[in-house]
């Protein structure tokens, strides 16, 4: 397990050596919780539907998670173009080491982003029900991280250019966050929508950091557990899949 300690670490002495891409991330986060959360939190206070900044921030934690841990797939392409994905599988340690170091590494500075982007929520504004569910909230932290990082390793298996790779995936992750409930409560929305919102995994991971950072919950935090568990596993069996047929 050796090559997936190294990998490990190797992600996340880049991510703090680069302050500027840790300042840069926190714009983004930033600017959703100052213009949505001011703006139509009046709106939502006349609705009768409490703070909305409170409704918000869990979702753009999620919103942050997301973006990095998915993106970090970009490493594989980058690697490969420079020659040091190619010393690292004629190694001889198991692909499915390689593969996991990479994406716990990945998870990892998404966590540390997600939690960043909590530490700037609580200067805004955003305060947490209950500080006991903060443990909890990291391990749905780490469940939404290492899902969907797998889910870019296994996008970066199978391109070649980074260009591509960026096409594919904000094509593909756009829709998923903004289907997921993180600007919007999922009760009394159309069949359609519902159907939409219920297969996306998101969904549950917005929904168990809302529940455990502030008390709200569409659907349970064992559910939200249960599934994002489950499409972690499935994830990381097609992408353990996809790593070991890439090419060097």
């Amino acid at each position: 397990m050796e090559i997936t300690y190294i990998l490990w670490w190797r992600q996340i002495k880049r991510y703090l050596r680069s302050k500027p891409r840790i300042i840069g991330s926190l714009g983004q986060p930033l600017l959703f919780m100052v213009a949505f959360g001011f703006g139509f939190g009046p709106i939502y206070a006349k609705a009768g539907a409490g703070n909305y900044l409170e409704f918000l921030v869990p979702g753009v934690i999620a919103m942050s998670i997301l973006f990095s841990s998915v993106f970090s797939g970009l490493e594989i392409i980058w690697d490969r173009q420079f020659g040091f994905l190619k010393e690292m599988l004629v190694a001889p340690v198991p692909r499915l080491q390689i593969m996991f170091g990479r994406c716990l590494g990945g998870a990892t500075v998404a966590i540390l982003q997600g939690l960043v982007v909590f530490l700037l929520s609580l200067i805004v504004g955003f305060h947490i029900a209950h500080w006991w569910y903060l443990l909890l909230a990291v391990v749905f932290m780490f469940l939404i991280a290492f899902l969907f990082a797998l889910f870019g390793t296994g996008i970066a298996s199978l391109m070649g250019d980074i260009q591509g790779f960026q096409l594919i995936v904000n094509f593909l992750i756009m829709p998923l966050f903004f289907l997921s409930g993180a600007f919007f409560p999922l009760a009394g929305l159309g069949k359609a929508l519902t159907i939409v919102l219920k297969v996306n995994p998101l969904s549950y991971g917005v929904d168990a950091l809302r529940g455990a950072l502030v008390g709200l919950t569409q659907f349970s935090l064992w559910t939200d557990f249960t599934i994002l568990a489950s499409i972690t596993i499935v994830f990381l069996v097609v992408a353990s899949f996809l790593f070991s047929r890439i090419k060097a």
